[in-house]
Order: C-alpha cells, then sequence, then structure tokens
C-alpha cells in the first residue's frame, strides 16, 4: 500500500482545511497510519502461525483460525483508513475542478496568474461547503461502521487467550491458544481508541462548519433588516 502517494494527496486537501481538519489529518498519519505500518505487523505477523490447539486433526486448526478471525485485524484496520480518507477525495476532486475552470476562463481571456491559482487556498463556502460537510459526515459514518464491525466480528475487543471450536473437520471441542493476547488487546484498544478521537474531531468540525454559517446567514439577515 502506498501511504505516501495517500499523504500527498491529502496533505492538498489539508490546505484548504480548517484547523480541526489539519489536526484531523496529523491524528490520522502519526497515530493510525505510521502505527500501523510500524508496529502492526511485528505485533500481529504471528497470529496464524503461532495459532495452536490441541489436536492433530488434519484441517482443523486452519478452520478454526477462520472461524474466530474470519479477517486480518492489519487488512481491516488498512480497508478502514482507505474508507476514511476516500471522502476527503471528494474534495480534491472539487478543489481540482475549480481550478480547471479558472484555467478555461484563463485561456478564453481572463487574466488570471496560474501560479497564483495554484498556491491558492479556497475557502470553504457556497458549493464547497457543501463537498467538504458531506466529507465529513461519512469519514463520521464509516468509522462508527468500521468499528461496530470490529465488534460484531471478534465478538468484542479484547483479544481471547483460549477460543473453543467444535467445526468440522475438527473431532469434538478443540481449544486454541492464540499468541500474546494481552499485547494484541492493548493494540486493538488503541487503535480503536484513536479512531473515537478522530470521530469526535470530525463532529466538532462539521459543528463548527455549521454554526459558522448560521452566524454568517443570520448576520447577513440583521444587515438586510437594518437597511
Amino acid at each position: 500500500m502506498d501511504w505516501g502517494g495517500l499523504h500527498a494527496i491529502l496533505g492538498g486537501v489539508n490546505r484548504h482545511s480548517t484547523s480541526i481538519g489539519k489536526i484531523w489529518l496529523t491524528v490520522l498519519f502519526i497515530f493510525r497510519i505510521m502505527i500501523l505500518v510500524v508496529a502492526a505487523e511485528k505485533v500481529w505477523g504471528d497470529e496464524q502461525a503461532d495459532f495452536t490447539c490441541n489436536t492433530q486433526q488434519p484441517g482443523c486448526k486452519n478452520v478454526c483460525y477462520d472461524d474466530f478471525f474470519p479477517i486480518s485485524h492489519i487488512r481491516l484496520w488498512a480497508l478502514q483508513l482507505i474508507f476514511v480518507s476516500t471522502p476527503a477525495l471528494l474534495v480534491a476532486m472539487h478543489v481540482a475542478y475549480t481550478r480547471n475552470e479558472k484555467k478555461r476562463k484563463f485561456r478564453k481571456g481572463d487574466k488570471i496568474d496560474l501560479e497564483e491559482l495554484q498556491r491558492r487556498k479556497f475557502h470553504i463556502r457556497g458549493a464547497l461547503w457543501w463537498t467538504y460537510t458531506s466529507s465529513l459526515f461519512f469519514r463520521i459514518i464509516f468509522e462508527a461502521a468500521f468499528m461496530y464491525t470490529f465488534y460484531f466480528m471478534y465478538k468484542g475487543y479484547a483479544m481471547p487467550r483460549l477460543v473453543q471450536c467444535t467445526a468440522w473437520p475438527c473431532p469434538n471441542t478443540v481449544d486454541c491458544f492464540v499468541s500474546r493476547p494481552t499485547e494484541k488487546t492493548i493494540f486493538t484498544i488503541f487503535m480503536l481508541a484513536v479512531s473515537g478521537i478522530c470521530i469526535l474531531l470530525n463532529v466538532l468540525e462539521l459543528s463548527y462548519l455549521v454554526l459558522k454559517l448560521c452566524m454568517k446567514k443570520s448576520e447577513s439577515l440583521n444587515s438586510v433588516s437594518s437597511h
């Protein structure tokens, strides 16, 4: 996965974000993507190899592992980060479309400084306001959906030390032992806590933008009524 390319795209969006949005991007890359790339592989690298069961029945261990861990934590976190980052690409496409429209006007004869246009920060208002707030809304939905998916798929957030399996072809109830369950539980809770912080930041940013819009509308109505 090319996380550097994703950082470059989201970094461009970050130029047009609010201060809360900049904090969200920092948390996303330092406490989620960097931790996932640097530490997660070491914590979960042995998950299937060291998943041991007290039976020699061929295929039983693989079936039990698939039953309790249908998808790797690392792959599910990577999928979560892709889904959470995707709405921000809507903002990037909107900004790119606006720039192209201005360049088209330049070709028709309007005077526009192209270098200034490339460096220009677009304010979150008008159509961009709707695109930006929609991206925040979808981020919140995706974060909450994946947190629920983790809870539902792994039957809680704590990693069990022992799991019991009765799936075929196991001859009877088989005890299987998970490698380093305490370390994995701490890591899982950390990642979910950071996900919760990202939800909070997104809610705060969405509330800020809605409140700012309401205040501007109230000021414009007061100015109209005073005249």
